[in-house]
């Protein structure tokens, strides 16, 4: 099976950003004098920041667009690059681009930190469309955020599509759009968390992912 436009989420995916997002994430909380554990703020990852800080500042619209404006003060000078590729990424995306098939990045990070990313490591050029979140605006979500991927690709996200990432938020944004989904184990989601949003397939390695990306 070839799937062809092939698009991937980027943190828990193609880089392990673990380390710059907690740290942004506490960093905005400091500034509420709220102190929590790393380990605690690994849900972070993957949905988008308002709904995660929406958590600790309910109903409240304006902490929590204080909140996002902290993170993004320390997340746009040190923890975007408080990152690494997760080892074959590059190796894996190369193969594919060379093999053919179109690549895309959609993720729900903002589309201009996105950029600055896959522009650090040296993977833009893989990437056919580099899509994000809009930082002030409505595209916000995964299936936004897809959708508007397959509007610049100009193809529909059924005709042998498929979104790869790591967390309940790519599974279910890919199945609203009318899209399969493979989730990766070496991520941020637990396997509970990516069975019970019924991912398509289950990679639990890098290797697994090649292969059901490349066999025919």
């Amino acid at each position: 099976m070839k799937f062809n436009p092939i698009f991937f989420d980027l943190d828990g995916t193609i880089t392990d950003s673990e380390q710059g997002i907690i740290k942004s994430v506490q960093y905005a909380l400091e500034y509420f004098d709220i102190s929590v554990e790393q380990e605690k703020l690994i849900p972070f990852i993957g949905p988008p920041l308002r709904d995660s800080f929406a958590q600790f500042f309910p109903d409240d619209q304006n902490k929590i667009q204080e909140a996002i404006n902290k993170y993004r003060e320390y997340y746009a000078e040190r923890g975007i690059f408080e990152n690494r590729l997760y080892e074959g990424a590059r190796e894996l995306l190369q193969h594919l681009a060379e093999s053919g098939q179109t690549l895309a990045l959609a993720t729900s990070k903002p589309e201009p930190f996105a950029v600055r990313i896959v522009e650090h490591f040296d993977i833009a050029g893989y990437f056919s469309c580099v899509a994000g979140a809009q930082l002030n605006g409505p595209r916000n979500s995964k299936p936004a955020v897809l959708r508007y991927a397959c509007q610049r690709l100009e193809v529909s996200p059924s005709s042998g599509c498929i979104m790869v990432g790591d967390r309940k938020y790519d599974v279910l944004g890919a199945h609203e759009v009318g899209m399969p989904c493979a989730a990766v184990l070496y991520g941020y989601g637990p396997e509970s968390e990516l069975i019970q949003a019924e991912a398509d397939w289950i990679c639990r390695d890098m290797e697994a992912l090649r292969k059901l990306l490349t066999d025919q």
